[in-house]
């Protein structure tokens, strides 16, 4: 069942039925993922994390009912987006009910970042061709496929990604990984550039600057990436450069550069206008340039929220995320190396991995409509596993050496450096 849910990460990040559109017509992300389905419904399942599969099954629900109440749901975009999510959130389920171990939630891991890297190549070799967008004035990288090939989607996708090349560092011992690792993060780099993503820079700011808590060389870590900061803007071209100094100065850059930022500022008001017609459930799944009258999407994580799903789906999701974020916690406080009642570091190091892609999701959600990505579910999916994983060994140790079990966790948890913040 692993391999299985490994072959499926490929294709729903890379997307190749999007890109050739011959093989698109054999609908094969549809018959991989029912053939998918079957062996999971067949396979032995765990249920672990209940509280994020509530969480997950809610914003399923919310979702379901508003495109159940939705006067758009007959349309064909509306049809995609759901068949899209539905496929995300029974993937997400799959990943917590089958998954058993630290070495499967590595493997995943290990799929989603090489998928990307293959993503990004693609997509690069494409722009070397001649495959772009002409938008604010300059060309920009897109994403070879068509679900999150724009250029300020591609560029989050990457952003996302960036928490795990830490992990990857931190769990690579070996020699010949950890430049691959550094690879990744040049070719990262180096697509946002070409996106001319001004939001994507800024969650790489971001994540930067979370990186640097962690540090404990601060200063050190905080002047070599100023550094590298200065490097790779002197070797963008001039337009390119121009570009992100608007994020600055905003008069250096062409008049539709400042409507663009305006645009997710108005994408909130227009969410809070929608809502307040469609206060239950919104105006449906992809339904808001019909319903609001506008040219463009929400671009706008919390306005499309309470635009599109109303109430029901503004407490699914915050519910969502308070749970994801208790749990990451609940995670890193059982699994921290120094006090930790659970040996495994790669899991501590995930869970760092996984909060700071949330707070960029969060972050990149004020100038992007990001609801609907795979990233919030499968986050859910992962805490659950591990946090499984977790209890298991505590039982297995509390039947082996109870007195000593109970002596130590006391110990650990009743010290006046224990915190559970990583």
């Amino acid at each position: 069942m692993l391999y299985l849910m490994l072959g499926y990460v490929y294709l729903c990040i890379h997307r190749p039925f999007e890109i050739w559109p011959a093989l698109g017509d054999l609908r094969p992300e549809l018959i991989y993922f029912s053939g998918m389905t079957v062996a999971w419904l067949a396979a032995g399942k765990r249920i672990r994390g209940y509280a994020l599969l509530a969480a997950i099954a809610g914003m399923g629900g919310a979702f379901a009912l508003s495109w159940a109440m939705s006067r758009w749901a007959g349309t064909d975009q509306a049809g995609l987006i759901v068949k899209n999510y539905a496929m995300i959130l029974v993937f997400a389920l799959m990943i917590a009910t089958t998954v058993r171990d630290v070495r499967g939630l590595n493997a995943l891991v290990l799929a989603f970042m090489a998928v990307l890297t293959l993503y990004m190549l693609h997509s690069l070799w494409e722009y070397r061709g001649g495959r772009h967008t002409f938008r604010m004035g300059i060309p920009r990288l897109v994403g070879v496929d068509t679900t999150l090939g724009d250029p300020n989607s591609f560029g989050a996708t990457i952003v996302y990604s960036l928490p795990f090349t830490r992990y990857l560092w931190l769990t690579w011992g070996s020699v010949w990984r950890r430049p691959a690792v550094g690879g990744y993060f040049l070719l990262a780099i180096g697509c946002v550039m070409l996106t001319g993503s001004r939001s994507s820079l800024a969650g790489v700011v971001v994540w930067g600057l979370l990186n640097m808590l962690l540090s404990k060389r601060k200063v050190l870590y905080l002047s070599a990436f100023a550094v590298f900061a200065c490097v790779s803007f002197a070797f963008l071209p001039p337009d390119l450069q121009k570009r992100f100094e608007t994020i600055i100065d905003p008069s250096v850059g062409p008049a539709n550069a400042q409507e663009s930022g305006q645009g997710r500022i108005e994408g909130f008001y227009t969410g809070l206008k929608l809502w307040s017609q469609y206060p239950l459930s919104g105006c449906g799944p992809s339904a808001w340039r019909p319903a609001s009258g506008s040219k463009i999407e929400s671009h706008n994580l919390y306005g499309q929220v309470v635009g599109e799903l109303g109430t029901v789906g503004l407490v699914a999701f915050l519910f969502m995320v308070a749970v994801l974020l208790w749990n990451l916690r609940k995670l890193k406080g059982l699994t921290n190396p120094t006090y930790g009642p659970v040996d495994e570091p790669r899991l501590f190091h995930l869970a760092q991995a996984l909060t700071h892609s949330t707070i960029l999701l969060l972050f990149e959600g004020m100038f992007g409509h990001n609801l609907y990505r795979y990233n919030w579910v499968w986050y859910c999916a992962f805490v659950a596993v591990s946090l499984g994983i977790c209890r298991e060994r505590l039982a297995d140790s509390t039947d082996r050496e109870p007195d000593a079990w109970e002596e130590d966790e006391a110990d650990a948890w009743d010290s006046p450096t224990c915190s559970v913040a990583g």
